[in-house]
């Protein structure tokens, strides 16, 4: 690791967008158990990184919690929850930063709150909208309305040229189903963008 802090938290967040990268090959080729052991590693990675980045990098603890969520870690998600609403998430300005709390804040199943920060999102031209409609309906625990959001935004995925560390992989939709389930609904959902 570089002794240099800006290029320690770099170095970090690169090799969390690896295991992140691997973690999801590792699902789309069946082998949960491995996936989920690589997504765990890229959420240590990203929080590790937290301390000497930017201001603003709400990206590392949304890239935490999601990565949990898939891997099944609920508790771990929460912890990540408490991080990102202790470093001020809910009072940030950008469109990013209130996602961060509004994931946090429905991985801690507290949808009031999740539900008024999304809110906040709505017909921002620089958040996608169909994350914001699932939201709203996660956060109402909306079964019907959570469908009919969850379709669109994996449309939005499948009409994508570009993903993270190139692994195309509707990562956002497989989070949310785990918010989902753990609401009691699930989706039908099949997609070359979603693991079997």
């Amino acid at each position: 690791m570089p002794n240099d802090r800006d290029e320690r938290q770099r170095q970090l967040t690169r090799l969390g967008n690896a295991a992140w990268a691997a973690g999801l090959s590792h699902l789309m080729l069946g082998r949960g158990s491995e996936g989920d052991a690589w997504l765990l590693r890229a959420a240590e990675r990203y929080r590790e990184s937290w301390p000497d980045a930017p201001p603003e990098s709400w990206g590392r603890p949304i890239g935490a919690m999601k990565s949990r969520l898939i891997a099944g870690d609920l508790e771990g998600a929460r912890t990540d929850a408490d991080w990102a609403l202790a470093a001020g998430a809910a009072g940030s300005q950008s469109s990013i930063g209130r996602y961060a709390a509004a994931l946090a804040h429905l991985v801690r199943d507290e949808d009031a709150e999740a539900g008024a920060l999304t809110a906040t999102l709505r017909d921002r031209d620089d958040f996608l909208q169909t994350v914001t409609h699932t939201l709203i309906a996660l956060s109402a625990r909306d079964a019907g309305a959570y469908d009919a959001a969850i379709r669109p935004l994996l449309a939005d995925f499948e009409s994508r040229d570009a993903f993270l560390e190139d692994i195309p992989v509707a990562d956002t939709v497989l989070a949310f189903r785990a918010l989902a389930e753990n609401r009691g609904f699930a989706d039908s959902l099949a997609s070359p963008l979603l693991p079997e």
